[in-house]
């Protein structure tokens, strides 16, 4: 029996530290898997961000307010329209003058000219027919001179490329935005004969918070051009939907076939025929002379010198920037003479 017992007391120690032996190897695991992170460090690894990619092109839009920056240039322009309502006669003595420098040398003209004070009084009796909308129409084109100054925008792309850590970008200004009173529109350069601006080697940084750096560089403009199309393509065509260019506006405004019977009879020389003919003519010089003002303003470029800042977005979670917002230009602008601060100049960007 003692042997037994002891035997049988020794079998159920073997078994029972067998038993426990079994059972360190589930807690241990359990304390193993915490002390080692293996699941908590996949999880942790993606709550890390990844790094964006700015890669790609963005369609860009900028606006600026120029008429801060380079004030009395629009005004050069503008003057020409003011001329034609700034007087207590205008806008005959305007139409008449037009009319009168345009008349071939001779007798008719000689006669003419002695005769333009009477022919202005009678002239400004027949205004209404002549040219009824003339005046406030002229006015509105002056004040939208200025009011597209104030609201100027650039569209342009961003090509933004990568070699080993560094951004680097094309900036490709392609056509103008105008905002004129309520009114926004595009135009492209294609589409009115002039070249795309192509500034290569921007320098551009987007650190981990997600804030874009666009590197200081130049955008040089034709000035000229840019009042040219803003005239023929958003100005005139919101007064006239008619007008293609300013000779086709004035001959819309002003009609010559009434200017000319009555200046006819006033003169009581000449044939209505000859003085209509000399109005149109006029009213192109006119107008001729107005552009050539604008195309003086390309004797010397309009040039931007800018550096950005802006926010990216990735909106689909694809790594990638799909949106620069909240962009802001910062540097000077300068037209014949010490480049002037920047006034508030602000962009956008799009992946396209």
């Amino acid at each position: 029996m003692t042997t037994f017992k002891m035997f049988s007391l020794a079998l159920l120690a073997s078994v029972t530290a067998a038993g426990c032996a079994g059972m360190a190897p589930t807690g241990g695991g359990t304390g193993g898997g915490d002390d080692n992170g293996g699941g908590d460090d996949g999880t942790g690894s993606d709550d890390v961000p990844k790094a964006l990619d700015l890669t790609g092109t963005y369609q860009m839009a900028s606006t600026f307010d120029i008429a801060t920056n380079i004030p009395g240039t629009v005004g050069t322009v503008t003057n020409d329209f003011i001329a034609a309502t700034d007087d207590p006669d205008d806008p005959t003595m305007w139409i008449v003058d037009q009319l009168l420098n345009a008349l071939p040398n001779g007798a008719i003209k000689s006669y003419a000219q002695s005769a333009e004070p009477f022919v202005i009084g009678y002239a400004n009796d027949e205004v209404l027919s002549l040219a009824p909308t003339f005046v406030t129409d002229i006015k509105q084109v002056g004040q939208d001179f200025g009011d597209m100054s104030k609201h100027f925008g650039l569209v342009s792309t961003l090509a933004v490329s990568k070699a080993g850590a560094d951004y680097s970008a094309v900036h490709t200004v392609t056509g103008l935005h105008f905002k004129i009173g309520t009114v926004e529109s595009d135009y492209l350069f294609a589409d009115y004969g002039t070249e795309n601006i192509t500034v290569p080697g921007v320098a551009v940084t987007l650190d981990p918070g997600g804030k874009v750096n666009i590197g200081t560089h130049s955008v040089p403009l034709s000035y000229g051009k840019v009042l040219h199309i803003g005239l023929d393509a958003a100005i005139l065509p919101l007064i006239d939907p008619n007008a293609t260019d300013l000779g086709s506006f004035l001959a819309d405004e002003i009609d010559c076939a009434a200017v000319g019977q009555a200046v006819s009879d006033a003169v009581g020389f000449g044939s209505a025929g000859t003085y209509e003919q000399a109005c149109r003519a006029g009213l192109d010089a006119a107008a001729n002379l107005i552009y050539s003002q604008i195309d003086k303003l390309d004797s010397a470029p309009l040039t931007f010198a800018m550096a950005g800042t802006a926010k990216a977005f990735d909106k689909n979670s694809d790594q990638k920037v799909d949106q620069i917002a909240t962009g802001k230009w910062d540097g000077t602008i300068s037209y014949v003479g010490t480049p002037a601060p920047m006034a508030t100049a602000t962009f956008t960007g799009t992946r396209m």
